[in-house]
């Protein structure tokens, strides 16, 4: 069936852009004015110590034009989404991300100057009281800054460096994207499939065991000819991420990145050592995929394949709606209010159409209600999507409610944890409500594949960050030899002795773009144990629970990430949260094999 085209779709089923920018012509008259300003030499540059009331001048007035950039940017791209063939909305994507980068550069001498101001300077502005202690947390991580930057000089000798020693990076990304081809792979049929990047994974989920073999071997057959480059690309990464901790004055690679949202070390390691710890519930969570697959060996390129086939449940958008506001009934009235809100006042863009960018996701401006985006099908995953997407756009409607824009965003450490809570909120919920079995053994499978992939196997990528950023830290270069029994090593630590490992896999480090952007990972799995351990607080305490959840929704960026957390009864310094986690999916196991065993 073709889709259909954007002027097909019923209204209900758009997201209200012209809250945003009322009108295409609203947008140009708006893009004009702020060309304007942009193109005007700023009046605070070289005064920002000149008087306290000044630099408040000067940090409002930047603040007030990020804003406006932003609200341009978001309604330009979100117009682009809707149809990527229209040639209008590209151009306009486009000017938009000209205009970012010019206020970036028109404002890129606060911080420079700021930093440049004494020590005491900064800790009296980090104290300051009336008007400008708005900014107080903003001094607050500058202060923190301030041992690491260097004087102006070193900074622009850095700043000019930095292209060409981002150049592995950026290697890795044209020739993973654009130059790398793999081979097509045959099904049990004879039949051959196209292998891209795109494909991969939905051709490790096939049924078709021949299938998924053969494209498991097509794949690192082709990172596996370039290994000795890839390698040599990895090992300077890592020797250029080092080489600006030590310049400035961090301990470590790891201190360094983490620094930027005020992170402990301790809680990286903290992850991986818990997790470590509860290897023995993955090992069996393997055993349980071997048993329920029936197979004598199962093999890495096994893990993906599904252990339920997919429920036939044909569920439209409307009782996807209703769905996840029974599963989200802990929460308390105030938060299915607002969720009514946004399914009914435009913050949706539900159905698929000719030219949509496909995914979905969750964004917007400061000033007006979030945006969700989707192409809604009508099955059980992607209720979970509705809920997972509504989770991030309830947290953003709090924070730009409670807190000014300055402090609305948050940090990436705790980016997923409202999207997560609603998916587990919302697979308890329909655990306790279904009697089908095969129902049952769906959800309980897809609950069981979240911790896999997003605790287990992060943690295993972040551990894997750990030993080779350290053993380059200790002066050794990483060969491609050295990177494979690394590798190897890890997986047989994570997956255990029913997993057969194939050879391939030992590759895998080659093929991961995170690994170019470092100790970033990690967060997807402290992320995720929060949320699972928040879910299970809200739905054994209720109302305090609940009261503390929304205080974290409300707080934004106006502490840092760890303590931001602790107003919802975690506290990531410790591993209780990730220890709460476990007890969670050793719960799932128990449960799917009860139900596995039971007559039908």
């Amino acid at each position: 069936m073709a889709l259909r085209k954007r002027s097909e779709i019923e209204p209900e089923f758009k997201w209200k852009i012209e809250d945003l920018c009322a009108s295409d012509e609203a947008f140009e008259k708006d893009y004009q004015k702020l060309m304007e300003e942009l193109g005007k030499p700023s009046p605070y540059e070289g005064h920002l110590e000149d008087s306290d009331e000044l630099l408040y001048e000067a940090l409002t007035t930047m603040d007030g034009m990020e804003q406006e950039v932003e609200r341009l940017y978001v309604y330009a791209n979100e117009k682009f989404y809707e149809d990527m063939g229209n040639s209008t909305y590209q151009g306009m994507a486009g000017r938009m991300a000209s205009a970012m980068s010019q206020f970036g550069a028109k404002y890129s001498f606060v911080e420079p100057e700021l930093l440049a101001f004494s020590k005491e300077h900064l800790e009296a502005l980090s104290k300051a009281q009336g008007k400008m202690a708005l900014f107080q947390q903003y001094f607050r991580n500058l202060l923190r800054e301030k041992p690491h930057i260097l004087s102006g000089a070193m900074e622009a000798v850095l700043a000019a460096a930095s292209e060409a020693t981002s150049a592995s990076s950026d290697i890795f990304a044209s020739f993973n994207n654009a130059d790398l081809r793999f081979g097509d792979a045959l099904d049990s049929k004879n039949e051959a499939h196209s292998v891209t990047h795109g494909t991969f994974s939905v051709l490790m989920e096939s049924e078709d065991r021949v299938l998924r073999k053969n494209a498991f071997a097509s794949v690192y057959a082709a990172y596996g000819a370039y290994a000795n480059t890839l390698a040599a690309m990895y090992n300077a990464n890592l020797k250029q991420d080092y080489f600006y901790a030590k310049t400035r004055n961090y301990n470590t690679s790891m201190e360094r990145h983490l620094s930027a949202s005020n992170i402990p070390v301790e809680v990286y390691q903290g992850l991986i050592d818990t997790v470590n710890q509860n290897l023995s519930l993955m090992h069996r969570y393997v055993s349980l995929r071997k048993k329920v697959l029936g197979l004598s060996d199962l093999h890495i390129y096994d893990v993906y394949a599904p252990l339920v086939k997919d429920v036939d449940m044909k569920i439209s958008f409307e009782e996807a709606k209703q769905m996840v506001l029974e599963g989200l009934a802990p929460l308390g009235s105030a938060y299915a209010k607002i969720f009514r809100e946004g399914c009914e006042s435009g913050w949706i863009d539900v159905y698929e159409n000719e030219g949509k960018r496909s995914g979905a996701f969750s964004w917007g401006a400061y000033g007006t209600h979030p945006y969700v985006f989707l192409n809604y099908q009508e099955n059980l995953n992607n209720v979970f999507t509705l809920a997972h997407e509504m989770g991030h756009a309830i947290h953003t409607y709090h924070s730009n409610k409670n807190q000014p824009h300055l402090y609305s965003g948050y940090r990436i450490f705790v980016a997923e944890v409202a999207s997560t809570t609603n998916e587990s909120l919302l697979i308890q919920h329909l655990l306790k409500k279904t009697t089908k079995k095969k129902e049952k053994l769906y959800l309980l499978n897809y609950f069981l594949e979240q911790f896999k992939s997003t605790l287990f196997r992060q943690t295993m990528f972040a551990e894997f960050e750990m030993i080779t950023h350290g053993l380059v830290q200790q002066g050794e270069t990483l060969t491609k030899e050295e990177l494979c029994k690394i590798y190897h090593e890890l997986n047989e630590k994570y997956f255990g002795k029913d997993m057969i490992l194939d050879e391939e896999i030992d590759l895998e480090w080659a093929r991961i773009p995170h690994f170019y952007t470092p100790f970033y990972v990690y967060q997807y799995a402290t992320g995720f144990s929060a949320a699972v351990a928040i879910s299970k607080k809200i739905l054994a305490e209720g109302e305090p629970a609940v009261a503390g959840y929304m205080d974290f929704l409300s707080s934004g960026s106006s502490d840092y990430p760890i303590e931001v957390l602790k107003k919802a009864g975690v506290d990531m310094a410790k591993k209780d949260a990730v220890e709460a986690a476990m007890k969670v999916f050793e719960g799932l196991l128990d449960e799917f094999e009860e139900v596995y065993e039971m007559e039908e």
